[in-house]
């Protein structure tokens, strides 16, 4: 019986042991995509492949890496995982940004133009929650959602399909970047809050007649929990990520317009800036000490990285506005 109970404590610790070697390699982060993928074999470049196949493989690269699509798992050792299925949550909202203004801006002429029925479909099925698991799955949705994308991107390369196609404007790009703003906006104050600061409430500034539904606070003191701090780290490192295949492919796409605008430089500094948010992290943890502490901070490092990539956003959208 004595020796029954050492032989159980050993497997059990085997088991837990191998488990967390499994999480280990599943919480590895994918590689950015590089820029030569974007670009067609038979040497023509045809607008707006860049970009949907940037979107396309974005998607497969999160379902396909090790460990599959781990947010809606509900068995060890994925349930125990926090910093991977943070990390897919942030690229996906990236993925369901660009979908939407694919399907609203980029495949539409004007205003008054259908949207295309590929995009709309594919849009929908990336918006199903990332931890559904029952019928339908995530993975399957989002699987269906890569097949559509495909359709449409077969479709638009054909010169025999005028219905499907990708319009590469300022007016367009600078509807996307808008959308990309308020994303960074948010990730830079929510990694700022993980040392806690006092906030002056600024909601009505710059319109004396501006009015809100209900009186707000004059300051308040945000700071994010101590258990939500590293969810907050890996969930900017997946929309970092994408957001940075993205921008290596809407490069390729915008390039004209990119040029017209003499806006080159501003675009490849904010891919500078997202490329710093992808360094390496060597802490085992995501340490949270304070602004001038002895302790890092990973969170106001990234938050550094991010911010200058949002004011580098703000400078493309001004730039792109003006004529």
């Amino acid at each position: 019986m004595k020796m029954t109970w050492k032989k159980g404590v050993a497997l059990a610790a085997l088991i837990c042991f191998i488990g967390y070697l499994i999480a280990i390699w599943w919480s590895a982060e994918p590689d950015v995509i590089e820029q030569e993928v974007y670009k067609q074999d038979n040497g023509r470049q045809v607008i707006g492949y860049a970009t949907t196949t940037s979107l396309i493989l974005t998607v497969e690269v999160l379902l396909d890496k090790p460990g599959g699509w781990l947010s809606n798992d509900v068995t060890p050792p994925s349930i125990l995982m926090d910093n991977m299925p943070a990390f897919e949550f942030g690229a996906i909202e990236q993925a369901r940004d660009l979908a939407l203004i694919m399907r609203k801006e980029f495949s539409r002429s004007q205003s008054q133009s259908t949207a295309d029925k590929d995009l709309l479909a594919a849009h929908s099925k990336l918006n199903i929650e990332h931890t559904s698991w029952l019928v339908p799955s995530a993975e399957s949705e989002y699987r269906d959602a890569v097949k559509l994308l495909k359709l449409y991107r077969a479709r638009m390369i054909t010169s025999e399909n005028p219905d499907a196609q990708f319009y590469a404007r300022a007016d367009n790009l600078n509807e996307w970047l808008k959308e990309i703003q308020k994303r960074l906006g948010s990730m830079s104050q929510r990694l700022s809050a993980s040392v806690g600061q006092e906030r002056l409430n600024t909601d009505l500034s710059g319109d004396s007649a501006a009015k809100q539904s209900t009186p707000g606070y004059i300051a308040q003191e945000i700071k994010t929990s101590w258990w939500k701090i590293d969810d907050v780290f890996y969930e900017t490192r997946g929309a970092t990520w994408a957001l940075l295949n993205f921008m290596k492919a809407v490069e390729v796409d915008f390039a004209d317009v990119l040029k017209k605008k003499n806006a080159q430089v501003s675009f490849r500094q904010i891919i500078r800036e997202l490329e710093e948010t992808q360094q390496s992290v060597w802490s085992p943890l995501i340490l949270n000490g304070s602004g001038f502490g002895v302790v890092a901070n990973h969170s106001l490092v990234m938050a550094n990285y991010v911010s200058r990539a949002n004011a580098a956003v703000i400078d493309l959208t001004n730039l792109l506005t003006q004529g």
